[in-house]
């Protein structure tokens, strides 16, 4: 064997990697024997280009702009030896090759690698070309100074690497665009027709682009005041489709940023300054994309649903006839099969708020008894005191009642903690969502208000009665060391001797306390969400952003109702011997400022504080464990909204490497930007070629 034959094998080896056995996974492999049929000479199963194109672009999967059969160049890729057959190990050499980073570049250098040498001819090259165009496409001189620099003048062709063709590859659609521009250009002044434009873009980009571009190309013109597209225009538009992907990262990571989920021009170009290294997108090319995208919403404010109509090739009619008979049964699907799945849903989500809620009141209920404690101590006279603060009270607790007397009247807290936090949250949803304008999903801060109003308001139903048998449980354990013969009494014991009358006792006051601390605290928590936190329709926030922020809302809510609170606790405890005796609300209020002064209203107020920031912050947590931990069953999971750069390119590199299907698509994307009919004809394989006469472009 001489020299060179022995080089060229090893190129092959090398390049075919003809002798490396099978590799391959469970599921390709899969792939593979289910789509394959058996030799009958030998025995060995095998796949023709038929079966190639069932296993490479199942039926099932969406194609786009490109025909399914097109998947059929590709064959001649697997064919790695050229006999009309994929076998076991070509297939496995096949999948190896859509793992490779550079899959797409790769395929398309073999499809031209005729010879399987290792390099393109250009008479291979322009061979497969010429018989693979169109018989109406835009023709396209490879006599131009363009291609000489990649591939040399007629007299001095050279064969091209696999880097040269790549890189040849990566231009070639703006040169077609070029000589296609000055094809139309009749006139030479630097202009063409809309609809000469609209042809231009869907001979050379089609399979790229989404309905929504391809129906609204001709609009181009209304940029600028004229009723022609200029050359500049055609570069501008070229280079946005060419850089789809960081024009989409940019948009996603603008979108997080704003408030609304919405953005401007400017802040669109804004955060391309921020995210690449270089000024990218000329004002044109940003004007081109907020052009196309605001067609259907003329605001010069877009979200992403907006752009998606440019940037996703896979977006389709909206509003057609077959669109709005899918819709309409959707909905009617949706309408008879959610009404009892949302009902039982709901119970369930109320099962685990409840649990939320009660493990949220136990974390915190020695800071509430301790509060309570504080604020229901009598007396302008320290001396009278029975606790000089808090947390001498917290000690004599201890001391006297045991750790076990922290936890007094927990019961009904916990009981009563359920039906109190469903009935808040339910109200104050349904108000709010009764005034949030639709489309922008805004609402007045007076509404907020009305909301959180309403919803304090109504709590009171049940936290009233649970307030005062808590309130009479915690208190116990000081009378009984105040009172000699004092006797603990159960939950069900003060329930009775009160008697349902008994049990609203200072409704009035709960409903003063209840109801601005839901007024103060619903809008509170939504504002730190949205404008401390950025939350928006593309931002989710974390737990710990949602923890922060429900801590700090809660933090003036409970502390300027603390008052309220006071009068409340007052009214609702039974009073001892010596003790004054309330009457009502306003008695109550002016006995305590006569008797004790100001600073009596704000007793227990740290304590209050301490309580509520951390109780809500417990439940969220809670919350949000059992939501992630203990799904409700059969709930599909929620679709995942990313919004940061890392989040999308992740995504798109994890659905490529994942998906044969859509590394061969891409693949082919490729090779369609030589002309979009590449495929739609049979190829025949290299050996075909030199059978065929030279009048035809064989080797003959």
């Amino acid at each position: 064997m001489s020299t060179t034959t022995t080089v060229k094998e090893v190129v092959k080896e090398s390049l075919l990697g003809t002798e490396e056995p099978s590799n391959l996974s469970a599921s390709h492999r899969a792939s593979f024997v289910n789509n394959a049929k058996k030799d009958e000479q030998t025995g060995e199963l095998y796949m023709g280009p038929d079966e190639f194109v069932e296993a490479i672009a199942p039926p099932n999967e969406d194609y786009h702009k490109i025909s399914r059969d097109q998947y059929s160049l590709l064959f001649s890729v697997a064919d790695r030896k050229g006999t009309g057959k994929v076998t076991i190990d070509d297939w496995a050499a096949f999948e190896n090759l859509l793992m490779k980073p550079d899959a797409e570049y790769e395929i398309a250098f073999r499809l031209f690698d005729v010879d399987r040498t290792g390099t393109v001819k250009y008479e291979n090259f322009r061979r497969l070309y010429e018989r693979s165009k169109g018989p109406d496409s835009i023709p396209f001189d490879w006599d131009c100074e363009w291609a000489k620099l990649y591939i040399g003048d007629k007299s001095k062709r050279h064969p091209l690497t696999y880097s040269e063709f790549s890189q040849m590859l990566r231009g070639l659609q703006g040169e077609r665009i070029r000589q296609a521009f000055q094809l139309f250009d009749k006139d030479r002044d630097g202009y063409i027709e809309p609809e000469d434009f609209a042809r231009i873009i869907r001979e050379t980009a089609k399979h790229k682009l989404s309905d929504h571009l391809l129906d609204n190309l001709t609009t181009l013109c209304n940029i600028s005041t004229g009723s022609r597209i200029s050359y500049a225009n055609v570069r501008a538009f070229q280079n946005m489709i060419m850089e789809m992907d960081l024009v989409e990262l940019i948009i996603r990571q603008a979108c997080k940023r704003s408030a609304d989920g919405k953005i401007t021009r400017t802040e669109f170009l804004n955060e391309a300054a921020k995210v690449v290294r270089f000024s990218l997108f000329t004002p044109m090319e940003a004007d081109i994309l907020f052009h196309f995208a605001s067609l259907d919403e003329p605001s010069g404010r877009l979200g992403l649903l907006d752009f998606a109509k440019v940037l996703d090739a896979s977006w389709r009619h909206r509003g057609t006839e077959d669109a709005q008979e899918g819709q309409t049964v959707s909905k009617a699907r949706s309408a008879t099969k959610s009404f009892f799945l949302s009902a039982v849903e709901s119970g369930y989500n109320f099962m685990l708020g409840s649990a939320a809620g009660a493990f949220g009141a136990f974390m915190v209920y020695p800071i509430d008894l301790v509060k309570t404690r504080m604020q229901n101590q009598r007396g302008a006279d320290p001396g009278q005191r029975l606790y000089k603060n808090s947390l001498d009270c917290f000690r004599k607790v201890i001391a006297n009642e045991g750790f076990r007397g922290l936890y007094s009247g927990v019961l009904p807290q916990l009981v009563g903690v359920a039906p109190e936090k469903a009935i808040k949250l339910t109200v104050n949803d349904l108000v709010r969502g009764s005034f949030t304008d639709p489309n922008t999903g805004n609402i007045e801060l007076k509404y907020e208000i009305l909301a959180g109003g309403s919803a304090g308001g109504c709590q009171v139903v049940f936290t009233n009665p649970l307030e005062i048998v808590k309130i009479r449980l915690q208190v116990q354990g000081e009378v009984a060391k105040a009172t000699e013969g004092a006797q603990k009494r159960s939950a069900m014991w003060i329930v009775k001797n009160l008697g349902l009358a008994g049990l609203y006792k200072g409704a009035s006051a709960c409903l003063l306390r209840d109801v601005p601390f839901s007024a103060i605290y619903f809008p509170t928590y939504s504002h730190l969400k949205k404008d401390v936190f950025g939350e928006s329709k593309t931002k989710k926030l974390g737990i710990l952003q949602l923890l922060t922020a429900g801590a700090i809302a809660g933090m003036p809510a409970a502390y300027l109702t603390t008052p309220c609170d006071v009068i409340k606790t007052r009214l609702q405890v039974e009073a001892r011997k010596g003790d004054t005796n309330y009457t009502g609300l306003r008695h109550a209020a002016t006995t305590i400022m006569k008797e004790e002064g100001f600073r009596a209203f704000f007793k227990g107020g740290p304590a209050r504080i301490l309580r509520s920031s951390p109780q809500f912050g417990f439940t969220l947590a809670a919350y949000e464990v059992l939501q992630s931990v203990l799904p409700f069953p059969g709930k599909s999971k929620p679709e995942q909204v990313h919004t940061g750069v890392a989040d999308v390119v992740d995504t798109i590199r994890e659905k490529d490497v994942a998906s044969p299907h859509a590394r061969s698509r891409n693949a082919l994307k490729i090779i369609l930007d030589l002309d979009e009919n590449f495929g739609r004809v049979k190829l025949p394989d290299q050996q075909t070629w030199k059978t065929m006469p030279r009048i035809l472009g064989g080797g003959k």
